[in-house]
């Protein structure tokens, strides 16, 4: 990934808010995955594992779509959305992943679970595409000084997709919340909803490619070999991607089997605990973007406290709509006092926040392994919390002090969103032997390896004369 150099201009252009349309379909069609787990595993009498190349397909071809990338680039001689413009890039990606969208018609007609998910593959090419191009797109939309604003605000869009996305797939899917809807389902039933989403990319590609965008252009040579894999940050950083992108889907991937299992809920009755799983990073990173507006300390203090339970009454609102029982979710405030906790205690600097988060996410999988009942079930979903903050702290850390080899590091850093499949098919694999409870040991270690990248990075960093305690500047992915 390459962000250009241009002018700088004033303010944030007013088509910003065109561009961050595509970080909504980002988490609304990710979220949306979790639904199919169940789903598919219902229709199809699916092992775990198997149910799990839903996740597996989709966050693989962010790997595949970025090593064809490197490659097509590199036969280019030059950086290809520097050569085609990361307008024309998006449009490109949006049409790639209506192709995907609209192969789950002919693999519903066809009843092939190997045709959705390679649908569910080509959607997350395009994504690929879209995100190496949008995030740097982001920033160049006005004055590159406040461009990690603009990506912050984006990564709340974002997170707005993670919470809709599974209640509205899932009412899509089954067409009644009633507890009998799913056991009536068929596979045909994900048709018309996949045909919707896939228009929706077309009419989107088609805007992209005729809206009025700042052209940015620039062919410059790209840097050849791997000489970004001789800093030991990067390639720590690349393995935090892969862990923690692993442990934030892993988390969501299985809670619909932990629910079905543990709780004895059905396929529909599930959307509501695994949307609120994804507003927990909603949450968090929504109060991450509270420093972007540069706020008094006190304002801050205040605006830390109170932010986190705006976006979560944000989710109790949709689900309200939607006609959700409420009381039951009522307990999850209690959780949301222990990010404002984690907030106050790494003070917006990457590793130490990255330090405090790590330790909490494993200690509230701990007590999902070893609680029952709501606590569990809590426990384990304020793990989304945990990890809302993560991508920018790994990311800034990763690439500092790489220079001119930071396109390619941050290229490798995309790579590693692969972890999402490997990590949650893994876990879902050994839940089979050690049951879907137990298998959540498989997020701690992950958390437990971020927390000691947080510590190793900054004795990393601070041999080459680089400040880490900057503070955090970024999105999600």
């Amino acid at each position: 990934m390459s962000v250009t150099t241009q002018k700088p201009q004033t303010g944030t252009h007013p088509q910003f808010f065109i561009l961050v349309t595509v970080f909504f379909f980002w988490g609304f069609v990710a979220a949306a995955n979790d639904i199919l787990i169940p789903v598919f595993k219902m229709f199809f009498k699916l092992e775990q594992w198997q149910a799990q190349l839903v996740s597996f397909a989709f966050y693989i071809a962010y790997t595949v779509g970025s090593i064809i990338y490197l490659a097509v680039s590199k036969a280019m001689g030059t950086d290809l959305l520097n050569r085609i413009g990361y307008k024309n890039g998006i449009a490109i990606g949006l049409f790639i992943s209506g192709l995907g969208a609209l192969i789950f018609y002919p693999a519903a007609q066809a009843n092939s679970y190997a045709l959705l998910l390679t649908g569910l593959f080509v959607v997350g090419l395009g994504f690929s595409l879209q995100q190496t191009a949008a995030q740097p797109f982001a920033i160049l939309l006005g004055d590159p000084a406040s461009g990690s604003q603009r990506v912050n605000f984006a990564g709340g869009i974002n997170n707005f997709g993670t919470t809709l996305g599974p209640i509205l797939v899932s009412y899509a899917i089954f067409g009644s919340v009633t507890a009998g809807a799913a056991s009536t389902a068929t596979v045909d039933s994900v048709k018309t909803p996949y045909l919707i989403l896939g228009a929706l990319f077309f009419f989107f590609a088609l805007f992209f490619r005729i809206v009025k965008l700042p052209s940015v252009t620039e062919d410059q040579p790209i840097e050849g070999g791997f000489a970004a894999l001789k800093y030991p940050q990067l390639v720590l950083g690349m393995l935090a991607i892969f862990l923690y992108v692993g442990a934030e889907v892993t988390i969501g991937a299985n809670l619909g089997e932990y629910l079905i299992r543990e709780d004895g809920m059905k396929e529909d009755q599930i959307a509501p605990y695994v949307s609120l799983f994804w507003a927990s990073l909603m949450i968090g990173r929504w109060t991450a973007g509270v420093s972007v507006f540069n706020p008094s300390p006190t304002m801050r203090k205040v605006l830390t406290v109170v932010v986190p339970y705006i976006a979560f009454g944000v989710y109790l609102l949709i689900n309200y709509i939607r006609g959700t029982e409420l009381t039951p979710l009522y307990t999850y405030s209690v959780c949301v006092l222990a990010i404002i906790v984690a907030f106050f205690i790494s003070e917006d600097k990457p590793a130490r926040m990255l330090l405090t988060f790590s330790l909490f996410g494993a200690g509230a999988t701990l007590i999902g392994i070893l609680a029952s009942g709501q606590l569990a079930l809590y426990a384990l979903i304020s793990g989304g919390m945990f990890c809302s903050v993560m991508w920018p702290c790994i990311f800034s850390l990763a690439i500092a002090g790489l220079g001119k080899h930071t396109p390619q590091g941050s290229a490798f850093l995309i790579m590693m969103i692969m972890g999402g499949g490997f990590v949650s098919m893994f876990q879902s694999w050994l839940s089979g032997h050690i049951g879907i409870q137990q298998s959540y040991w498989v997020p701690v270690v992950c958390f437990l390896y971020l927390a000691w990248f947080a510590m190793k990075v900054k004795g990393v960093l601070k041999s080459q004369g680089i400040d880490y305690e900057q503070a955090v500047a970024g999105g999600g992915h």
